[in-house]
């Protein structure tokens, strides 16, 4: 679910793109709650967002690939495995930032008195119906030596997880931040986390290939790295900003941040560049798993998924 924030050197974005960005169309953003995305809200509360980028916030990931699909979207922020899957539907959809690498903030989370995963048997676990959802569980599996016949599968969006636990239908969840910070505090114990499945999980800007010339989209880029600078810079500001936002406390605001990777421009740049780097091994280990168990009808070919089109040069970024 959501994330980040400012920083001195930055403090003069180029004027030139700005006021092209203003002049424009303006661009849609689908965005929904996630520790990662939080760099955009910051960036927007501080009006370093040009008034022609729009975010326009849902639910869950199912509102912005609904958007994208339906036109109503030009970009929003997903992971990596829904990008694939939009583009399988026939979206097309490039990569142009990193937002975060999961290391942390994905879980399994269990109630008190399953201890180990091979405890799950006979259990009721909760999971979205995702490639996401089903990595996460086919690596949990695998850990506990368990089929998935072994467990009761319950299919549940995010949003409805922690009325699940409370209402005691579940055992255990696969789940991530900020419910899972949640049910932590509810007594959950954590099983399993993504520091098990390093640069596997990516939450990414996704753009329709139509609009990849909209003169908002360097803005936005830069205005991200404006709002991950005041982050590294102004932690607990960031923090404190980040958990009045959404609602939570500043411990589980902090729990949240600490369970993600935030790249920055060096780091964005390779992912996006290299064809063979972690990010398109991701993409590929993703494809396959989506189309052994039908949510692709192939696995994605790869052509233009990824772009650094959009990413401010060192020397706008110095």
């Amino acid at each position: 679910m959501k994330r980040r924030r400012f920083l001195s050197g930055l403090a003069t974005l180029p004027l030139l793109p700005w006021l092209g960005a203003c002049s424009a169309a303006p661009l849609r953003l689908g965005i929904h709650p996630w520790i990662g995305y939080e760099t955009l809200y910051l960036a927007r509360d501080f009006g370093w967002l040009p008034p022609a980028i729009q975010l326009q916030s849902g639910a869950s990931a199912s509102d912005s690939l609904a958007g994208l699909q339906q036109d109503r979207l030009d970009a929003a922020c997903l992971t990596l495995d829904e990008v694939l899957l939009a583009r399988g539907a026939g979206v097309p959809l490039t990569i142009g930032l990193v937002f975060n690498v999961s290391a942390g903030a994905d879980m399994v989370l269990a109630r008190e008195g399953i201890q180990r995963l091979e405890q799950l048997a006979g259990k009721r676990l909760g999971v979205e119906p995702n490639a996401l959802g089903a990595l996460m569980l086919a690596k949990v599996l695998r850990r506990a030596g368990l089929s998935p016949s072994a467990l009761t599968l319950v299919e549940l969006a995010p949003e409805s997880q922690l009325e699940a636990w409370r209402a005691g239908r579940l055992d255990a969840v696969i789940t991530y931040e900020p419910t899972a910070g949640q049910l932590l505090q509810l007594g959950a114990r954590r099983l399993f986390d993504s520091r098990e499945l390093p640069d596997t999980i990516f939450d990414v800007l996704a753009v329709r290939r139509d609009r990849i010339r909209r003169p908002q989209l360097q803005a936005l880029t830069a205005a991200h790295f404006r709002a991950l600078e005041h982050i590294r810079s102004n932690r607990q500001d960031a923090l404190y900003r980040i958990a009045a936002r959404q609602g939570v406390s500043h411990a589980l605001a902090e729990r949240a941040l600490a369970g993600v990777v935030l790249p920055m421009l060096s780091a964005n740049r390779r992912y996006l560049v290299d064809g063979e780097g972690k990010l398109a091994q991701a993409a590929a280990l993703l494809a396959e798993l989506m189309a052994g168990q039908g949510l692709l009808a192939r696995p994605d070919d790869r052509q233009g998924l990824f772009s650094p089109l959009w990413l401010p040069s060192e020397r706008e970024h110095g």
